[in-house]
């Protein structure tokens, strides 16, 4: 908190990129002197990896760094292999079996019941979810509960809840759903969250729909317990809900509402793509589309078009984005009347330069302001760049040059994005 302002940063989905990219959010906040000041963590999918570390870590830095590092080394996806060639094994066994010993009709039959099988049951056949909680307990957060989370920076790991729709979180203080706690009369369900392992939320919060089987609630973490049978929450990946962690430091009748937000978004433009051969690739893109869209609606309206959040210091940055494009972008957010006041005065605007719309002079005066030169001259060059825009987002091992790319882009678009947007903490 800094002069009694409530302090947020989300921390975007993304998979292992995400990951990576918010250590180096996290490194250059420290660096400044406002990662110990920060009172309210939300993340998603990637996101919640470096942020449930960082906060179990949280008073060795050198240990959160080299356990990440470490991690993100790991092939989490080849850890479900061994399932995968089991069933296929049975599968292609079987087939053999009735190809071997009954007629065509009967193993066509036959085949297609298990193939119907495969699909109707496939979350129960291969629950990979079960296989990705173990690689988090293994690789970044141990044994952990959320017990074990520290008061501060309070965390809010995000999933979504496919039953109701909602965002499930797992924090420090609790879990749950809104529509579960907000039930008529005494049907009010809630959930004993001391105990629930930070793995398995965080393989909540990572778990991409289609990829992964969704993450259940076993009845003893319910209160009471009779609402097992009541509700049944199917949680798959926060980013389905709130890519990027903003909705719950920003709605305003949530307990985490913060006056400063700091967004660290892993997130990448749409690449062109020439591969729409089939069905399923089509969805794929199509899919894409969606979480591209309503990534950016959500920008819009839960940081800049609400009455209220023009009230908050807001500072956004994004892989996506580029420090060349730093200056030009406040300077229209300025022009657009979506910046306070007071932090484009902090930077020696004038009215007078904003109603001249004088881009030159408000460009010397920002690169001034927040020493420019100084904050640019460790970022990427354009092989780095593309270095690090080029890592997918799933949870394959990312190699130490990547990792370093990544890492340094968001060090150096923290610092930029902070000193533009929020003066207040930087003194």
């Amino acid at each position: 908190m800094i002069n009694k302002q409530k302090i947020g940063l989300c921390l975007s989905g993304g998979g292992y990129r995400a990951a990576a990219y918010h250590m180096g959010t996290l490194r250059k906040l420290r660096e400044m002197d406002i990662l110990d000041k920060i009172d309210v963590i939300s993340s998603n999918s990637g996101g919640s990896i470096a942020a449930a570390t960082y906060c179990l870590n949280k008073s060795d830095w050198k240990s959160f760094e080299n356990q990440m590092l470490k991690g993100l080394s790991k092939n989490m996806i080849f850890r479900l292999v061994p399932r995968l060639v089991i069933v296929l094994l049975v599968y292609g066994l079987s087939t053999w079996f009735l190809w071997r010993y009954l007629n065509a009709y009967t193993l066509m039959g036959t085949t297609t019941v298990l193939f119907l099988i495969m699909g109707f049951f496939q979350y129960q056949i291969l629950p990979f979810s079960q296989r990705n909680e173990k690689s988090y307990k293994d690789f970044f957060v141990g044994r952990s509960q959320l017990k074990d989370l520290p008061s501060s920076p309070e965390l809010v790991m995000n999933s979504t809840n496919m039953e109701t729709g909602n965002p499930f979180v797992f924090a420090t203080d609790q879990m749950g759903d809104t529509v579960y706690r907000y039930r008529e009369g005494d049907k009010s369900i809630t959930f004993k969250h001391k105990d629930f392992p930070i793995a398995r939320a965080v393989a909540a919060s990572t778990c991409v729909p289609f990829a992964f089987s969704p993450v259940r609630i076993k009845k003893r973490f319910f209160k009471p317990e009779s609402g097992y049978k009541d509700a049944v929450p199917r949680l798959v990946d926060g980013g389905v809900y709130d890519n990027q962690g903003i909705h719950r430091l920003t709605h305003p009748k949530s307990r985490y509402k913060c006056n400063i937000i700091i967004v660290s978004d892993a997130g990448n433009d749409m690449p062109f793509k020439n591969t729409y051969r089939n069905v399923l690739s089509l969805l794929i893109r199509v899919s894409d589309v969606f979480m591209t869209r309503i990534r950016n609606l959500q920008v819009m309206e839960l940081l800049y078009d609400s009455i209220e959040n023009k009230q908050r210091e807001i500072a956004y940055q994004a892989l996506s984005w580029s420090p060349e494009h730093s200056i030009n972008k406040f300077i229209d957010s300025v022009l657009d009347g979506n910046v306070l006041d007071y932090v484009w005065k902090s930077h020696k605007i004038t009215e007078a330069d904003i109603e001249r719309k004088d881009r030159t002079e408000m460009t010397v005066k920002l690169k001034q302001s927040i020493d420019y030169e100084a904050i640019v001259k460790t970022a990427n060059d354009d092989v780095q760049t593309k270095l690090a825009r080029s890592v997918g987002t799933n949870l394959v091992p990312i190699n130490q040059t990547k990792q370093k790319a990544l890492i340094n882009h968001a060090y150096v678009m923290t610092e930029l994005q902070v000193r533009l947007y929020c003066p207040s903490m930087v003194g």
